[in-house]
């Protein structure tokens, strides 16, 4: 299998937990993101996903772009351990709580988004980051009452899930941008838990071979 990543990419990082929880053996395949450098638009890589984006796998004939889809994907195709829980109810809240992050806070702060706010509309990058903080704290401002509801541990139940995927890469993001979490206690205190799953660690951007401060 043949993950292509970038190391600060939120949902490339939460392809790498998942394939880290469910021990499947991945080449990592690095494409630079970074303005300037664009590296995902290049021919070989469109040739490969028109869409332009990371993260992307291929697994043997299955070729699959955006995060949800391959998340499910290897959900089912590799069902040991679940990221999704039991039952129908519980699978809806979890779905849920991934949706407050893919849908209401991810894809606003998205790289292309930025881009556009300074290209088309003159932003300065103390603006950009103000408006990166402001749809965090709203989405994390719905998500921590969901969350305190259904916790144990993880974001739900006492067992790493899908929602725990999209949480840990959003906070990651949060600290980068100085968002401050203690008005977000349960979030937190999730967080800090799931940096305790050697899964997680292991998908961090700081042990990303592409990381210019890359440790091992």
């Amino acid at each position: 299998m043949q993950l292509f990543t970038y190391f600060r990419s939120s949902a490339a990082f939460r392809v790498r937990i998942a394939l880290n929880l469910k021990e499947l053996q991945y080449e990592s395949k690095f494409i630079n993101i970074k303005p300037g450098e664009d590296e995902q638009f290049s021919p070989a890589y469109l040739a490969l996903n028109p869409q332009g984006r990371i993260p992307f796998i291929v697994d043997g004939d299955v070729k699959l772009g955006q995060s949800t889809a391959i998340l499910e994907y290897l959900d089912e195709q590799y069902p040991h351990p679940k990221l999704l829980p039991g039952t129908i109810k519980e699978r809806g809240i979890v779905r849920q709580m991934v949706n407050a992050i893919a849908c209401d806070i991810h894809p606003l702060n998205n790289l292309s988004v930025l881009k556009k706010l300074k290209a088309d509309f003159g932003a300065s990058q103390e603006q950009c980051d103000d408006w990166y903080r402001d749809w965090i704290m709203l989405g994390f401002g719905a998500l921590e009452p969901m969350l305190k509801q259904y916790s144990e541990g993880y974001s739900f139940g006492s067992k790493l899930t899908m929602a725990d995927v999209y949480l840990v890469p959003q906070v990651w993001n949060a600290k980068r941008f100085s968002v401050d979490l203690r008005r977000y206690p349960t979030i937190s205190r999730i967080y800090d838990h799931c940096l305790t799953h050697d899964a997680v660690r292991a998908a961090m951007p700081e042990h990303q071979k592409d990381n210019p401060d890359y440790t091992a």
